[in-house]
């Protein structure tokens, strides 16, 4: 499969992206429409632990519980639109799991669309489960063989109903572990965006094909493993051991590699973790999902308003299946998510969507550096470096990286945002490091090879070098 490297932003300027409209809207599912002026919310959920040993019981749980529920309250609290989220538990990359989830999600689905009119879908997000040392590409170990049950699942999911197909891909997690323990951000760059992008772009044109042959939209990816770990440990005000300058740098890079599903022909939505959306959606103009404050379920961030800027699905993360006062879980998240995703749309219906676009965006502008590199201004701006650099995976990941930096040195020599002495340490060393980087490509992989090769796990041949 070609793959075609975005080249040239899509949107004119920062000012046209605003939530609820992408340039490249999509359609799938019951009566979807992803993007084409509406915010949807999108309820992603796990099962209980211990449902998964039985298949019966997991299609129940998936089934009559989560997605009954799911549905019902919906209809109950008059929400037109839903994508429900399914992302596989490890256990199901195996079909007499998987499959009746599958077919019984596709089916409660057009039974809810056909009596109640409710426009739905559901995304299967496949897990990644393949591990570095055992090796990222098919044939490295013959024994456990997880690339080749990797995209397995994804025909799996694409041959018995899913409405979107999209993963969480892992591709150079050993050394993206590596950087963020040890504050080493040329080997993020490495790691995730050279290395990263390499993978996600093999696993890509396979899924795209894969969905293809099956009439599945192929939705996107995300850089979770690398840039949501380093915002994870990076906490919040009171945290100390990952600085936060770092992480937003991180954040920056990532969106070189979170571009390769869409270069290799996926069409969007992008999964909810990805918090680089804006940037990718920026360049690439197609739909995005966001999560940020509904997602206190699964963990908290410093940007909790400002994602919703330009989301065009908003979604919760994911929540555990349990009872709460207010119905199950996945009933009361799904109803804080329908409540804004109202006011989202209630904004565009009045013409007021860049002002409630704005409120959201100055609200956690200044919380924090990656929520300083994430508005969407600055995050035009950090879309407009990578598509500067062409074709070259490296150059625009590390324009990526240099472009958020002086970004944030620039917000903090105009007193926009403040910074401890460490984090502003961090940030000159980050920049000072970047330029001092070999221009070509080929002198840049042959240093860091050098450079990392004693981190646990890392192995060229799982990139295809």
């Amino acid at each position: 499969m070609s793959v075609r490297r975005f080249t040239r932003m899509s949107y004119a300027n920062a000012d046209d992206m605003v939530f609820g409209r992408s340039l490249k809207p999509v359609s799938y599912g019951f009566g979807l429409k992803i993007g084409a002026g509406k915010v949807i919310p999108e309820i992603n959920y796990a099962p209980r632990p211990g449902t998964e040993r039985d298949p019966e019981r997991l299609r129940k749980e998936f089934i009559d519980y989560i997605s009954r529920d799911v549905l019902d309250r919906a209809v109950a609290l008059g929400f037109p639109d839903l994508q429900l989220e399914t992302e596989w538990v490890s256990q199901m990359n195996q079909a007499k799991l998987s499959v009746p989830v599958i077919e019984g999600q596709k089916a409660i689905c057009e039974k809810y669309h056909e009596e109640f009119g409710i426009n739905c879908a559901v995304r299967h997000t496949i897990p990644d489960q393949r591990e570095a040392d055992l090796g990222l590409r098919p044939g490295m170990d013959a024994e456990r063989t997880y690339p080749e049950k990797f995209f397995a699942c994804a025909e799996i999911a694409c041959e018995n109903g899913a409405d979107n197909l999209s993963c969480e891909s892992v591709g150079g997690k050993e050394l993206s572990d590596y950087a963020v323990t040890n504050g080493d951000i040329v080997a993020f760059l490495f790691g995730v965006g050279y290395l990263g992008t390499i993978d996600m772009t093999y696993i890509w044109s396979e899924f795209v094909d894969v969905a293809k042959r099956n009439k599945v939209v192929a939705g996107g990816d995300t850089n979770c493993a690398g840039a949501n770990t380093s915002m994870f440990l990076a906490g919040g005000m009171q945290d100390n051991d990952v600085q936060r300058t770092f992480t937003a740098v991180a954040r920056c890079i990532s969106a070189a590699k979170t571009l390769a599903a869409w270069e290799c022909g996926a069409i969007g939505p992008d999964k909810d973790c990805g918090y680089e959306g804006p940037i990718v959606k920026a360049i690439a103009g197609m739909p995005i999902s966001q999560e940020g404050k509904n997602c206190q379920c699964a963990h908290c961030d410093l940007q909790g308003n400002l994602m919703a800027q330009t989301c065009d699905l908003w979604s919760n993360e994911s929540v555990e299946y349990h009872p709460e006062f207010g119905g199950s879980s996945v009933q009361c998240w799904l109803g804080a998510l329908g409540y804004e995703a109202a006011l989202m749309n209630t904004a565009l219906q009045l013409k007021q969507e860049k002002t409630l676009r704005d409120l959201y965006m100055f609200s956690d502008r200044f919380r924090g550096p990656e929520a300083y590199v994430l508005a969407y201004d600055n995050a035009y701006r950090i879309g407009q470096a990578i598509v500067a650099e062409g074709d070259n995976i490296y150059n625009r990941a590390l324009a990526a990286g240099l472009a958020g930096s002086r970004i944030l040195l620039e917000g903090y020599k105009k007193r926009e945002i403040m910074l401890t002495n460490k984090q502003y340490e961090v940030l000159l060393d980050i920049i000072g490091k970047f330029e001092s980087l070999p221009a070509e490509e080929d002198d840049f992989v042959e240093f860091a090879a050098k450079e990392y090769r004693d981190v646990p796990n890392f192995n060229m041949k799982n990139y295809g070098l």
